[in-house]
């Protein structure tokens, strides 16, 4: 007998929409919110969470009918970057990153008021209200999928401005695609998903450049053990102007959709050998 779908759960924290398939989409930076008793520690340009992955559930608005699993965060990483370790080791060694609790803003300047960062306590509060629970529903939907299913995909989506000097030089290729080096999926879904890329001359790519995967993807990427993960950081450019107020284009949006839809039916189609 078929298993039923779980419903939806809606937290403070998050909204968890299971799906029917083995794939689990992630986007771990589309909140917008900061906590009212926090929001006078920062400056008034952060407040403005202008490091947002914008629009991302529009744009992948057609996740949920191909029957994948959605997950998305309510407070903006200015609170807590839910992809990043909870011991707070850079992601990238050797380059500028941003921390667990960021302090400064992709161009470099500080969030903070002066003297208002939070401390090893504030940030322990932090992680315990809202890295915690993001964490383990993702721990505990892949555990379902992988047992409905024998196997689970975990697709990490992200976006960012084109051009951010104090993390990365020049101009990131719009389609970047992260699998840790191949370590965190099967070299044939890396290589699958490499092809439709490949097959494609709309938009700039790259396979495990300047952003191989953060925390998520490497984390819960264990082949071995029938969890797989990669990681997308598209740019702002492909679906949105990247100059504020940050709105998204529907016609840039129709244009590259189709190619994240072929991506996912890739992640789909996918069968451990």
């Amino acid at each position: 007998m078929k298993k039923r779908t779980p419903p939806a759960i809606h937290t403070d924290v998050f909204s968890l929409y299971p799906g029917s398939t083995p794939l689990l989409v992630s986007m771990p930076h589309v909140g917008t919110l900061i906590p009212p008793d926090l929001q006078p520690r920062y400056s008034e340009r952060a407040l403005q969470v202008e490091d947002t992955d914008w629009h991302l559930e529009a744009l992948y608005n057609f996740v949920r009918s191909m029957g994948a699993s959605l997950i998305v965060p309510r407070y903006s990483r200015f609170v807590i970057d839910l992809n990043r370790p909870s011991e707070n080791t850079p992601m990238y060694a050797g380059a500028n990153n941003t921390e667990l609790c960021p302090t400064r803003f992709f161009t470099g300047e500080a969030l903070y008021r002066e003297g208002m960062a939070p401390n090893d306590a504030e940030i322990a509060r932090r992680v315990a209200t809202y890295w915690s629970p993001y964490r383990n529903a993702l721990d505990a939907e892949l555990t379902r999928l992988r047992s409905a299913h024998g196997h689970a995909v975990l697709f990490d989506a992200h976006s960012i401005k084109s051009e951010l000097p104090w993390l990365f030089e020049g101009r990131l290729p719009e389609l970047n695609l992260g699998t840790v080096n191949g370590t965190s999926a099967a070299p044939e879904l890396r290589d699958a998903l490499a092809q439709v890329l490949a097959r494609q001359t709309d938009f700039s790519h790259v396979v495990d450049g300047r952003f191989k995967g953060g925390h998520i993807t490497r984390h819960y990427g264990r082949p071995s053990e029938s969890w797989h993960a990669v990681q997308l950081e598209m740019c702002w450019s492909t679906y949105m102007p990247e100059t504020a107020p940050y709105v998204l284009s529907e016609e840039r949006a129709a244009r590259v959709r189709p190619l994240l839809q072929q991506l996912m039916q890739t992640l789909l189609q996918f069968k451990p050998q």
